[in-house]
Parts: C-alpha cells; structure tokens; sequence
C-alpha cells in the first residue's frame, strides 16, 4: 500500500483478469488516457462525483505530462519490442524504460489524487463509473470502445 489510494485502486483493478488488454483499445482507439480512466473509476467507487467541467480540468491537468513524457517513453517502449530494434538485444533496455514510464504514470496519479473531489454521498458506483465514462467519452468526442467499457465495468462491479 502507498500513500496514494488512487494509484493502489488502480494496480488492483489493472491486475484483474482482462483489464490490462482492455486498456490498449481505450489508448490505442479512443484516444483515452489509461490514467485518467482509472481517476474516474476510483471518484466512483470512493463516492466523488464528477461533472464535465471536472473531467476536462482533470484531463487539462495532466494533458502535458502525458504528451512530453509518457506517450514518448511508451513510443520507445513500444519500438524497442518489434524489429529491426527489437535484435539489438534491448529486451534489459526495454524495461528499464517500462519502469520510467510506470514511475511516470504514479506521478500522474499522484497529481491527480492531490487534486480529487472530496467524498460526497453515496453513490452507486457502476452507475457513476457508467456516468463517469460517458463524461470522459463526451470530453473525447468518440465513443468509449463497447468491449473495453464492459470489462472494466465488469471487473469494478466484482471488486
């Protein structure tokens, strides 16, 4: 356990089975930062509502830190596992860049933990990680892909 309930919530509800692969779509396809899912699964789940205003500030927030580290590092991470990069034998160099990007992503989710609503009423939490992910997928402009959407879902409601 960390200091950081968010980023403990968010390795749990990762591990889950089929959540993982569920998340490259929501990347690769929607546009959907991974980190700013998982925020808005855990206001749901922790009875902090959201509203459009809060999604787009959130997404804001961490949108520069995402373009000028993240997204790069996982290029590399992801060029060094194909060829002709891949036969350089960087499988070592490979995850010690994975590692940068995961300590890059808790610096996000620490941003956005110091930054998150305090607790409200109750909330029904597949309902407002339903109302959560349509408020992300409004700030997007693009539907969250259906099977993603289920999965995580899904694995919230067997939490």
């Amino acid at each position: 356990m960390s200091d950081n309930a968010l980023w403990d919530f968010s390795l749990r509800l990762y591990g889950r089975p089929g959540v993982a692969p569920a998340c490259l779509p929501l990347q690769d396809e929607a546009g959907a930062d991974v980190n700013l899912l998982m925020f808005l699964l855990w206001c749901a789940v922790t009875d902090r509502p959201l509203d459009a205003a809060a999604v787009a500030a959130a997404d804001a927030r961490i949108a520069p830190w995402r373009a000028a580290v993240i997204e790069p590092l996982r290029t590399v991470r992801r060029a060094l596992k194909v060829a002709p990069l891949a036969e350089f034998g960087s499988e070592a160099y490979r995850a010690r860049i994975k590692a940068v990007e995961l300590e890059a992503e808790r610096l996000v989710q620490d941003t956005l933990f110091r930054a998150a609503p305090l607790p409200g009423a109750p909330l029904d939490r597949v309902a407002a990680a339903q109302g959560h992910l349509g408020l992300y997928a409004h700030h997007l402009g693009r539907p969250i892909p259906e099977g993603s959407r289920e999965v995580l879902l899904g694995a919230l409601a067997s939490a």
